[in-house]
């Protein structure tokens, strides 16, 4: 009786062991592990892409669109030091970056409703002004220093940048067609403003069945800043329940950078 209880216990460790050994050897190597909220969210580094969301000039740098309204900027300069950390991070590990600006053409043809400018203080776009950096530029006009990219965050020759004309990255732009052909199914998004053009493309992306985490340390929102209750707050609580995941930029960093599946290793 002793020996057959044994070998049962010896099958059973066997067995164990095998199982053991055969889930670590279908482990992606390029697997990232995301602790985020509502979970942790495992994403696959050549299928995920980060979306940085119009870091331009016209709304982070002194002499653009915002910060002559009286916009109070520094919301938005604040998050440039994670978000430059976060980009760094994914590339080390492979990930493609992606760049949104809001930008139109200089006739100003693909800008829309002249009523719906006019009632929403965006009369201003394509006024022409002179740039902090000594050249002649205009408001919110493509290939001007207005809708450049925010120094600290150049984009480097592999990113991909895109222009759109409206709050969502996916409103009439290549973005989909550019994801889907790559293979990119999990989004890490990222940039400003958190409640208008970052929540539209979450949205738009969920419909298209693309999972987001947006990094809320990464994000930043100036309507309604100082409220007792944020646009930026009422938007990352929404993205957390309704339409991805919402993690920081020391969750990504921290998960991009540990031993290759150490969080799945633990697990056996």
């Amino acid at each position: 009786m002793k020996g057959i209880t044994f070998l049962l216990f010896f099958a059973l460790g066997i067995t164990s062991f095998i199982f053991s050994q055969d889930n670590k050897s279908n482990v992606n190597p390029n697997q990232i592990i995301i602790n985020a909220k509502p979970q942790p969210i495992s994403v696959d580094a050549a299928s995920t892409a980060v979306i940085v969301v119009d870091m331009q000039n016209d709304f982070g740098s002194k002499g653009g669109m915002f910060d002559r309204a009286g916009v109070n900027i520094s919301i938005i300069q604040k998050v440039i030091t994670p978000i430059a950390k976060v980009i760094e991070a994914a590339r080390k590990v492979g990930i493609k970056i992606i760049y949104l600006k809001l930008g139109f053409h200089e006739d100003l043809s693909d800008d829309g409703n002249e009523e719906f400018r006019r009632a929403h203080h965006l009369a201003v776009v394509g006024d022409t002004i002179d740039a902090p950096n000594g050249s002649t530029s205009r408001i919110l006009i493509r290939d001007t220093w207005n809708t450049d990219i925010v120094s600290e965050l150049k984009p480097q020759p592999d990113d991909i940048v895109i222009y759109k004309t409206r709050y969502s990255g996916f409103y009439k732009t290549d973005l989909d067609s550019i994801l889907k052909q790559s293979g990119k199914k999990n989004l890490i998004i990222i940039g400003c403003t958190t409640s208008t053009c970052v929540e539209s493309t979450v949205r738009d992306a969920m419909f298209r069945n693309y999972s987001s985490v947006v990094l809320e340390d990464c994000t930043a929102e100036p309507v309604g800043y100082g409220l007792s209750r944020s646009n930026h707050e009422a938007s990352i609580l929404l993205i957390q329940r309704r339409l991805g995941w919402v993690s920081s930029s020391d969750e990504f960093i921290r998960a991009t950078t540990l031993p290759s599946n150490e969080a799945i290793k633990k697990q056996f």
